[in-house]
């Protein structure tokens, strides 16, 4: 049997995390959703916070780390309310640049309403937004990048079932009670100065360098960053480029 070259294979596994699987009985997200809300109502409690308010998503791909921040309607700043393994992840540091390069994006992006299937292949699933007016002015090109369940994936962020379904409760409850877009802010590993000079002699330290002040300016406020593109680069306001 002819084997499929890699790059096709890459955006096959991606899509089948995007179209959603024949419907069976109750919603899957619905019986997420009722299975994990005991749970996280009770660990919410000691934050101040409840399902439905604003979350944002922080991963760190080395170590392999997806952090999912919450606040209340009545705090600025966020906590950060737990912290999950990446269950699969494929390609190394560094961001994502073409279709099929089996390299998982770094940079800012956000997921919306319409970016989650309930109905996934891999259980549960949204897509990240990529690429995002960094990526396209780059030229960079894919689609398909998803956060999901089932723990593989080629391109995209695996989390375990039991993960996700916390992670899309979280996530759908707060778009439903009025969050627009939930950000999801991805680095290589905490940009610290070790860790930059650490990989001073990687070909994509400049990129590295661009993403700095928006790891800075969470560490500081605990909020996502404000990142906007300009002419090509990611950018903050001025007052916040520096620690």
């Amino acid at each position: 049997m002819i084997q499929p070259p890699i790059a096709s294979l890459a955006s096959l596994v991606a899509m089948a995390a995007a179209v959603p699987a024949p419907p069976s009985g109750e919603d899957r997200a619905q019986a997420a959703a009722r299975r994990v809300t005991p749970t996280l109502t009770e660990a919410l409690k000691p934050h101040g916070a409840a399902i439905g308010d604003p979350v944002f998503i922080r991963i760190v791909k080395e170590p392999r780390l997806c952090e999912l921040w919450i606040k209340t309607q009545e705090n600025d700043r966020y906590t950060l309310f737990k912290t999950y393994d990446i269950a699969g992840m494929s390609g190394s540091l560094g961001p994502k640049k073409k279709e099929g390069d089996m390299q998982a994006p770094e940079g800012f992006y956000a997921t919306a309403s319409g970016l989650l299937n309930p109905r996934s292949n891999y259980h549960l699933s949204f897509n990240i937004g990529y690429p995002n007016a960094y990526d396209t002015a780059q030229g960079y090109t894919g689609s398909f990048i998803m956060l999901h369940g089932k723990d593989v994936s080629i391109g995209c962020f695996a989390m375990t079932d039991p993960g996700i379904e916390e992670i899309y409760t979280l996530v759908s409850a707060a778009l439903q009670q009025g969050q627009t877009r939930v950000p999801i802010q991805i680095y290589p590993f905490p940009i610290t100065e070790e860790n930059l000079q650490r990989h001073r002699e990687s070909p994509h330290i400049g990129f590295w360098k661009q993403l700095a002040p928006a790891w800075q300016y969470t560490e500081r406020h605990h909020a996502p960053a404000p990142v906007a593109v300009v002419s090509g680069a990611y950018t903050l306001p001025q007052t916040d480029k520096t620690p």
